[in-house]
C-alpha cells in the first residue's frame, strides 16, 4: 500500500521512519512496515503482501522531534540500517550527542549512539557509558543473530550478522520460525530411508546432473559437455570445499562460464540485467553496484559469512543471505546466477543440513517455479531500481550517476529467506521423492520388458522415454523407423508395462 493511501486528511500521521523518510527527503528502500498515529480508532495492522501498515492510537504519539522518531522506530518498528545510515548523513550529529547526553543510560539512546558511530565510523562527542549492564542491539526473539560483541563505549552487545560493510537484516517473523520448525533437513533423511541403498547410490549422479542442467536452464544457456562436467565436479565437493572467498568464487565462474568470459578478479565495468525492447531501447530490471563499491562490499559479505556460521543460526538463513547477497552484488561479468544457486547447496552441505554426498536439485524445483523465483529477486529489485539514476550509452554500456553502495549493504532478507525455505520444501517434498520413485519405476519397467523381449539397454531406455512423452505410446513414425522388429503384440506388451510402471509420468504428460 502507498503514503497516499493513508495520510494526514484521512486522520493519519506518519511516525517513526516514515517520517523521518519524509522529513529529511532520504532517498532509500521503504522499511517493510509504515507507521501512523490514529486520530481515532483502535490499533490495528494491515497486512499486504510483505510489506504493513501499522496504526498506532494517540497514546503511542512520540514528540515531533528528530529523537521522538528516531525513539519511536528503534522501540516499535526494529532496525533499519539503510534508512539510519542515511539518515545520520542527514543531520547534524550535535543534535544526536544533544539528545543522547540528556539521558546516556538509556536503552534506546545507547542503541543510536552506536549505530551512529558503527554506520559512519565517526565517534560522537559523548564520554563511554558509566553502566554496568550490557544491552543486546537486535532482539534476539525479533531478529536473526550473531554471537554478541561487547563495545564498552556504550555497554551494547554487537550481535548483528555483519558489519557496516555488508549487514543483512532477518526479522524472526512467523512464517520463518514456522518453516525451522519443519525440520526439514530431518525430512530429508526420512525420505532416503524409504529407498533401498542401490537406488539411492544410482540417484546421485543423475540428482547431480539435473541440478547441473537445470542451473544453466533457468539463465536459458545450454553448457558444453567439459563445463556440465565441471559443474558437476564442483558440486560433489560442496561437502568439503568452502567456497565463499575470493580465490574460490573466482575458480567457480572461471569453471561456469564460457572460458574467454573468465574472470582474474570481481568486474570492473558495471553490469546489469534487462532486455531489449527494440534497438536503443533497453528496459532494464536490475543494476548491480558501480564497481568501485564491489571489493568493499565484497570483502563485508566475506565477514558476514564467517560470522554467520560460526553462530546458531539456521542453514537456510545463512544460504539466503550469502547466496541472494552474492547475486545481488553480481561482482563477475558472466556466471552470477549459477554461482548464486551453487552457493545455496555449499552453505546447506558445510552445515549438515543436506545428507553428505547427496544434493536436493533446487535449481530443478526454482526453474519449475520460474514466475516465482522471478519474484523473489525482484523482492529486492523492484524498490531498488527507481532509486539508482543511470545513463546508457548506444552500445549499451551503463554509467551510474549518483551514490548507490548503501542499498546494497543492509537489504532486508526476511521475504526471500522465506522464499528459499519454500522452495527447498518443495524440492525435498517432490522434485526429491519424484526423481527416486523415477528410478523404481524405471527398474519395474525394464525388469517387465525384457520378460517380453531381451532387447539392448538403449532401445530399452528409447521405448521407455518416448512412451512417458507420448502418454504412454509409442509414436507411430518410431514403430516404423527404430522398433520394426517387434510384433505388434510385443510392443501392446511393452505400452501396457510402461504404463503400469510409470503411472504418475504418463498421467502429468
Amino acid at each position: 500500500m502507498k503514503n497516499a493511501e493513508f495520510n494526514q486528511s484521512e486522520g493519519l500521521k506518519p511516525v517513526g521512519y516514515s517520517e523521518l523518510v519524509r522529513r529529511y527527503s532520504l532517498d532509500v528502500i521503504p522499511h517493510y512496515a509504515q507507521s501512523f498515529i490514529a486520530v481515532k480508532g483502535r490499533r490495528k495492522t494491515v497486512i499486504d503482501g510483505h510489506r504493513q501498515i501499522e496504526i498506532y492510537t494517540k497514546k503511542y504519539d512520540p514528540d515531533d522531534t528528530l529523537e521522538g522518531h528516531l525513539t519511536f522506530a528503534l522501540k516499535f518498528e526494529g532496525i533499519n540500517l539503510g534508512i539510519l545510515n542515511t539518515l545520520f548523513s542527514a543531520v547534524d550529529h550535535k543534535e544526536l550527542e544533544l539528545f543522547i547526553k540528556d539521558t546516556p543510560a538509556g536503552k534506546y539512546k545507547r542503541k543510536i549512539w552506536f549505530l551512529y558511530e558503527f554506520l559512519t565510523d565517526k565517534e560522537l562527542n559523548i564520554e563511554p557509558s558509566k553502566v554496568t549492564n550490557y544491552i543486546d542491539l537486535l532482539d534476539k526473539s525479533k531478529y536473526f543473530s550473531a554471537k554478541g560483541i561487547p563495545h564498552r563505549r556504550q555497554k551494547v552487545r554487537d550481535n548483528l550478522l555483519g558489519d557496516r560493510r555488508y549487514c543483512p537484516m532477518i526479522r524472526q517473523t512467523n512464517t520463518l520460525k514456522n518453516c525451522i520448525a519443519l525440520q526439514l533437513e530431518k525430512k530429508g533423511m526420512e525420505v532416503l530411508g524409504n529407498y533401498p541403498e542401490e537406488i539411492l547410490r544410482r540417484a546421485v549422479s543423475y540428482l547431480y546432473t539435473k541440478e547441473t542442467k537445470s542451473s544453466f536452464e533457468i539463465e536459458r544457456a545450454t553448457p558444453d559437455q567439459k563445463r556440465a562436467a565441471r559443474f558437476v565436479e564442483l558440486l560433489k565437493s560442496a561437502d568439503d570445499q568452502e567456497f565463499f572467498n575470493k580465490p574460490s568464487l573466482i575458480e567457480l565462474q572461471q569453471a561456469t562460464v564460457d572460458e574467454r568470459f573468465g574472470n582474474n578478479g570481481f568486474r570492473t565495468d558495471q553490469n546489469y540485467v534487462g532486455q531489449t525492447v527494440n534497438f536503443g531501447n533497453e528496459l532494464v530490471h536490475f543494476v548491480a553496484p558501480k564497481p568501485e563499491d564491489i571489493p568493499e562490499i565484497m570483502e563485508g559479505m566475506f565477514y558476514a559469512y564467517k560470522r554467520m556460521m560460526s553462530s546458531e543460526i539456521h542453514p537456510v538463513v545463512i544460504a539466503a543471505a550469502i547466496s541472494f547477497g552474492f547475486v545481488f552484488m553480481h561482482p563477475f561479468d558472466d556466471g552470477n546466477g549459477r554461482i548464486h544457486r551453487f552457493l545455496i547447496h555449499n552453505i546447506l552441505a558445510k552445515r549438515s543440513f543436506t545428507p553428505r554426498g547427496l544434493i536436493f536439485p533446487t535449481s530443478a524445483t526454482m526453474l519449475r517455479k520460474i514466475k516465482e523465483y522471478d519474484e523473489t529477486l525482484e523482492l529486492f529489485s523492484e524498490p531498488l531500481i527507481p532509486l539508482i539514476d543511470y545513463k546508457l550509452d548506444s552500445d549499451g554500456r551503463m554509467e551510474v550517476k549518483n551514490e548507490t553502495a548503501v542499498h546494497y549493504k543492509y537489504i532486508d532478507m526476511t521475504p526471500i529467506v522465506e522464499r528459499l525455505f519454500g522452495f527447498i520444501q518443495d524440492t525435498i517434498e517432490n522434485e526429491f521423492v519424484s526423481e527416486l520413485d523415477f528410478i523404481l519405476d524405471y527398474d519395474k519397467a525394464k525388469h517387465a520388458i525384457r520378460d517380453i523381449v531381451d532387447m539392448p539397454d538403449r532401445l530399452i531406455d528409447l521405448f521407455i522415454r518416448l512412451c512417458i512423452e507420448n502418454n504412454g505410446r509409442l509414436p507411430k513414425r518410431k514403430r516404423k523407423s527404430t522398433f520394426d522388429r517387434l510384433t505388434d503384440k510385443e510392443v501392446t506388451q511393452i505400452e501396457e508395462c510402461v504404463r503400469n510402471a510409470f503411472t504418475r509420468a504418463t498421467a502429468d504428460n
